[in-house]
């Protein structure tokens, strides 16, 4: 008989956002495939839990995704998760979900903590139709991804390294305008997360005024035609 592959969100920052169900799934698969087996233990350790880890990442994921199959048909039952948020969104997740689908497996999602969910929730912006854009290329194809972006009447949510958040907001206030409203989600949950919020000018303005950024970051772009 077929294992079930359970699919786990975990704390994006805070630990104490872990629920009491995840916790119970995972003290109870005999395996748990993870982004980076230190950062999970972290997490394991602060539940008091102990299973064997098997690596899961981006670099590794196409090849892995056979094995945790061969597992689930031998019956072992296991949970997947990522080093923060909910597999799947921006992170591995999708090839290993499609695959057990594909080969009759069942699979269980739980709910939980999400990024771009709690950056939407907190950005004052429409939350009833959104677009997810996840991380957007760096070079090839922006520009065409930046101007359906502009051209979108949807809220839209889009990931960012530190490092490229000032160039984002620039690209912002080219193609949508400098008086697109958007909302910067910074360090979401931990201690020093704050959401900045305003026309994209004034957003530019203000963390082109920082010396350096720093953590993960969610940005929230309203639709085109919103009003305030």
């Amino acid at each position: 008989m077929n294992g079930t592959l359970y699919i786990i969100p975990t704390p994006i920052g805070n630990l104490g956002d872990i629920t009491r169900r995840a916790a119970e799934v995972m003290s109870m698969v005999d395996v748990i495939a993870c982004e980076d087996t230190r950062t999970s233990s972290v997490l394991l350790r602060h539940l008091g839990i102990s299973k064997p880890l098997v690596s899961f990442h981006q670099h590794n994921e196409h090849r892995k995704v056979a094995d945790l199959i061969q597992r689930l048909k031998n019956g072992e039952q296991i949970a997947l998760i990522s080093d923060a948020g909910t597999p799947g969104i921006s992170d591995p997740g999708f090839l290993a979900v499609r695959q057990a689908h594909i080969e009759g497996i069942q699979v269980i999602a739980l709910p939980g903590p999400s990024a771009a969910i709690t950056a939407l929730v907190g950005s004052g912006l429409p939350c009833d139709r959104f677009a997810y854009e996840g991380f957007l290329p760096p070079k090839k194809g922006r520009k065409t991804r930046m101007q359906q972006i502009a051209m979108e009447d949807r809220t839209i949510i889009l990931f960012e390294s530190p490092h490229r958040i000032k160039r984002l907001l620039a690209d912002i206030v080219e193609h949508c305008g400098e008086g697109r409203i958007v909302a910067v989600a910074r360090e979401l949950t931990k201690k020093f997360e704050e959401i900045v919020r305003g026309s994209a000018a004034d957003v530019l303005r203000e963390f082109s005024g920082r010396e350096s950024v720093k953590g993960e970051i969610v940005v929230i772009i309203s639709g085109n035609g919103y009003t305030e």
